[in-house]
């Protein structure tokens, strides 16, 4: 009997013994575990902000130049020249709205004063010499003054749509560049994908390794057309607000010159 106790004895220690040495196994096995987890997140935390410095310390000109050649000069160049043309016609409208303001009151009060003081013929030669769209019809509504007033009013109207036409002269094109932008650049993003889904085609495996490039190239490409789009936008409505304002200028001079000429013409 006392032999039976100690052979169950023996055996519950061992039992014993093997789960705590299980136990312990499980436990470094678990620190192990955190430990290794531990590492990675440094190490991501580490390359996280060695990118972050990376970019700081690079100029903004040379970040975008190293992202324009990373999204493939194939699909970046046509959508970097619809940007550069679209600037271009922008920035020569508005220097062109810019030139062709006067001082409207000013111009108005001496049309008037050499109009009643010297005549039909001086106030022709006053508009002749001074630039903008608000001369232009000014001169042509003097020019047909002998044929009455209202080859005059007519001849304002006409000669109205024909300034304000060429104030509005290129601006098809501004707009033909802000929808081709964004359209390049996601034709771009579509044939990165095909790139893309060919490259795991051909490796049969699915990493990030492999599907990166092409996905890199086609956000590339999206952000620049969109970011070249937006650019042309703003430019476009600026040039939109001046000419409204400049039509509201021309309308209102052109109904005050009108006015100037019947009276004129009852002295």
């Amino acid at each position: 009997m006392k032999k039976l106790f100690l052979v169950l004895a023996a055996a519950t220690m061992t039992f014993a013994a093997a789960y705590a040495d299980e136990a312990e196994v499980a436990q470094a096995q678990e620190a192990a575990t955190e430990q290794v987890v531990e590492d990675e997140a440094v190490v991501d935390q580490v390359a996280v902000a060695a990118a972050n410095e990376e970019l700081a310390g690079e100029p903004m000109h040379f970040a975008l130049m190293k992202k324009f050649l990373e999204g493939g000069w194939e699909w970046m160049l046509p959508v970097l020249l619809c940007l550069v043309l679209g600037l271009a016609i922008a920035i020569e409208r508005i220097l062109y709205l810019t030139f062709s303001q006067i001082n409207t009151k000013k111009f108005v009060a001496n049309v008037e004063k050499l109009l009643n003081e010297q005549g039909i013929e001086a106030a022709k030669e006053y508009c002749r010499n001074t630039r903008g769209p608000v001369a232009s019809i000014y001169y042509q509504g003097l020019m047909r003054y002998d044929q009455g007033l209202e080859a005059v009013e007519k001849a304002v109207v006409s000669y109205g749509s024909v300034q304000q036409g060429n104030m509005e002269s290129g601006l098809t094109w501004i707009g033909l560049f802000i929808a081709l932008s964004p359209s390049l650049g996601f034709m771009g993003t579509v044939v990165g994908m095909i790139q893309a889904f060919d490259t795991i085609q051909v490796q049969k495996t699915i990493s990030p390794d492999v599907v990166a490039g092409g996905i890199k190239v086609a956000l590339l490409t999206t952000l620049m057309g969109l970011i070249s789009a937006v650019i042309l936008q703003l430019f476009y409505n600026y040039i939109l607000s001046k000419i409204d304002s400049q039509v509201n200028t021309l309308e209102d001079t052109s109904i005050t010159l009108v006015d100037m000429l019947t009276a004129y013409s009852k002295k």
